[in-house]
């Protein structure tokens, strides 16, 4: 079975050249969609994707219009593929898995992602050792400081206030001044 697939970012938009184009290409059914290529949440994809079987074929205008970036392309392609559906791009002739050809292309796009990934991978990890060696630490700053955490300690050891009172009187929630206190100062 053929199996059209076409969007458009926004509603004032039209589909018509690519649902042309896909009914000209003998797609059984089309599967339309006005939503930007940048939203993960495209329901009509959803449809298609649930919906493809083996032996059948994904038909697209243009590439750019079943992914949003070259890796989520790659990773949808890739989902079809152990499926055993076949893509073909009407547009982008080198595109077409049902040609080996088109799966070599495809191979190639899929090693480039996969170094993509690995060089961000790294450059984010140097970043990071960068940040630590200069006394930069990532994540959210502690709601507590050292001097509130001593103020709760002799607080909750007078007797007089409970953790509710203590957490009220720094600004915090129980349960974050539980996290600062140590297991000692908990009971």
């Amino acid at each position: 079975m053929k199996l059209g697939y076409a969007r458009v970012s926004t509603d004032e938009q039209e589909t018509h050249l690519q649902t042309d184009a896909l009914k000209g290409a003998g797609c059984d059914r089309i599967y339309e969609e006005k939503a930007s290529g940048a939203k993960a949440d495209r329901p009509e994809l959803m449809r298609l994707l649930d919906n493809a079987r083996k032996g059948d074929v994904v038909i697209v205008w243009k590439m750019d219009r079943l992914g949003r970036s070259l890796l989520h392309l790659i990773e949808t392609v890739n989902q079809l593929n152990e499926r055993g559906v076949q893509l073909r791009s009407l547009t982008e002739n080198l595109i077409d898995t049902t040609t080996p050809s088109g799966k070599l292309v495809f191979g190639i796009f899929g090693l480039m992602a996969e170094f993509e990934r690995d060089m961000l991978r790294q450059r984010t990890n140097a970043g990071l050792a960068a940040a630590r060696k200069r006394g930069r630490v990532g994540g959210r700053p502690k709601s507590i400081d050292a001097a509130d955490l001593k103020k709760a300690c002799v607080m909750l050891a007078s007797g007089d206030y409970t953790k509710t009172e203590v957490a009220a009187e720094l600004g915090v929630s129980r349960h974050t001044l539980w996290r600062a206190l140590s297991p000692e100062d908990r009971s």
